[in-house]
């Protein structure tokens, strides 16, 4: 944890990291929990299917819907834990046409994959009125999704145990599957046995992760092809794409840098708002910032109280231009405004605290509950639409009969004491970039897209670049891309659609050898 002198929050953590903190004092209560009552030990696995119709860029295509369990065993066969996918394959295309696989989850950990369905890869979104002042009480608006990239890719959405309808069963053991390297191994049974009962061993396979989600698809693409020191046996299956939205790879304390890192950002965000000239664009108060951050900024943190007065005040006068504070706020956090304090600062003339989640999210500063997510002014407005919208989705046209609620975020049973690998609970000490680029080396052929979202406070945009830039993953293999939103990079019409089309032309492109 980073004791910032301006706000005090953790800085450059993934989405809902600073809760396992935060929820340190229900361990005691949850650890022993019993796993979920379930089917018999030879119950045949669930599933729902249906057929549908959809238009996608001014053409009719048909698809079938399959919500399907997939059960996970020891290595004596006992079944330990119940994972659903969501998947939705084109049944209008010639036999034996080869067509590639999306595989998409959500992060948290603990979260479920219904905020990437329904907020961009699925054939049905939530349709909010103002993506950025969402209703927030029913009825919400479901919409065909004709950004969806089911017409150029097939999609299969995985909810690890612990989220959706996923759960762990009597067999198994919190410790197997809440933690990086329990998880990656589990989404990789998954992957593989979506893979053998659908038959799609030589389709060209993809996979799209947000927030912590980055950390598994780092850790899976590592383990996917198998080996003596991963999982033992030869697998032999390997990635055309990794795309990562929001990336969250290194959590570990980064000290000044968390305020260098963060600088184009909350830039970014000061123009959205008009706190800073008139003229400017994200993009190119973003660049200014970046400029700032690796040359006379940075210079003045290295320095510390040897900085002289001068120059500290030189510096503060250029960091308000840039993120729209003022100069003396500035030098009385000693140059120092993390995300957090700038969500507070920013419009505190208005009254409204900023969506670390989103910066262009705002909610009244007073009657704060201090809920590091019911009252984060983007999570707390956008949740309820995307959950109820969902569940009646997936209950109704998808047909699904489950009788146990769907699990969209696991904060206390599984987020509060997740393994990152030096014990549940405990905080991150490894950069999980070092794992996608170990299988970037593998693989000569494994494409990155990066996709970051101007607005997003919580995994910044010089965060996602300075982990890529100092991973040793090859940069001529990887795309970055921005758009005008926050961690959820897709809500909105106009970068919904940006980042759609940039998902269909990574998907579609060749593959290039480095």
């Amino acid at each position: 944890m980073h004791g910032a002198r301006a706000g005090g929050e953790m800085m450059g953590k993934p989405i809902f990291y600073a809760l396992a903190a935060a929820l340190a004092w229900i361990t005691p209560v949850v650890a022993g929990a019993a796993p979920a009552p379930t089917q018999p030990a030879d119950a045949v696995p669930r599933r729902f299917v249906s057929d549908h119709r959809l238009q996608v860029g001014g053409h009719e295509i048909r698809y079938r819907a399959v919500v399907e369990e997939h059960f996970l065993a020891d290595p004596g066969g006992q079944r330990t834990a119940s994972v659903f996918t969501t998947s939705y394959e084109r049944t209008d295309l010639p036999r034996g046409t080869v067509r590639p696989v999306m595989f998409v989850f959500n992060g948290g950990p603990g979260s479920a994959s219904l905020w990437l369905q329904m907020g961009l890869v699925g054939p049905k979104r939530i349709a909010f009125g103002d993506p950025v002042k969402p209703e927030t009480v029913p009825p919400f608006a479901v919409v065909d999704n004709d950004d969806t990239p089911l017409d150029v890719a097939d999609i299969v959405l995985i909810d690890p145990p612990g989220t959706g309808f996923s759960k762990i069963l009597p067999a198994g053991k919190p410790k197997d599957y809440y933690g990086a390297d329990a998880d990656a191994a589990a989404t990789v049974k998954v992957i593989e046995d979506w893979v053998r009962g659908h038959g799609r061993w030589n389709a060209p396979k993809y996979l799209l992760s947000e927030s912590y989600g980055t950390v598994r698809a780092a850790l899976v693409a590592r383990l996917l092809a198998g080996g003596p020191m991963e999982t033992g046996r030869m697998d032999g299956v390997t990635l055309n794409g990794v795309i990562l939205l929001g990336q969250a790879l290194d959590m570990r304390d980064k000290g000044d840098l968390a305020y260098q890192t963060a600088l184009p950002t909350m830039a970014a965000t000061a123009c959205y708002f008009g706190r800073v000239q008139a003229e400017c664009t994200p993009a190119g108060q973003a660049e200014a910032a970046r400029a700032l951050a690796a040359g006379d900024y940075g210079r003045a943190l290295y320095a510390g109280s040897a900085l002289p007065d001068a120059e500290r005040s030189a510096v503060a006068a250029r960091l308000s231009t840039l993120i729209g504070l003022p100069r003396g706020a500035i030098e009385g956090a000693d140059l120092r405004i993390s995300p957090g304090a700038f969500s507070h600062m920013l419009l505190a003339d208005r009254g409204e605290q900023l969506g670390l989640y989103d910066g262009r999210f705002t909610l009244p500063l007073k009657a704060s509950g201090g809920d590091p997510v019911a009252d984060d002014p983007a999570m707390g407005q956008y949740v309820p639409g995307f959950v109820a919208s969902f569940n009646g989705y997936e209950r109704g046209e998808l047909g699904v009969t489950i009788d146990s609620d769907y699990q969209a975020i696991g904060f206390r049973d599984v987020n509060a004491h997740w393994d990152y690998g030096s014990g549940p609970g405990v905080p991150a000490a490894h950069d999980f970039a070092d794992d996608l680029a170990i299988a970037m080396r593998r693989n000569p052929q494994l494409r990155l897209m990066v996709g970051c979202g101007y607005y997003d406070l919580m995994t910044t945009l010089g965060s996602a670049e300075y982990t890529i830039a100092h991973a040793g993953i090859p940069l001529a293999a990887t795309r970055f891309h921005y758009y005008p939103a926050g961690h959820m990079s897709y809500l909105g019409d106009a970068p919904r659609r940006a980042l759609a089309a940039d998902l269909r032309a990574f998907v579609t492109a060749a593959p290039a050898a480095r």
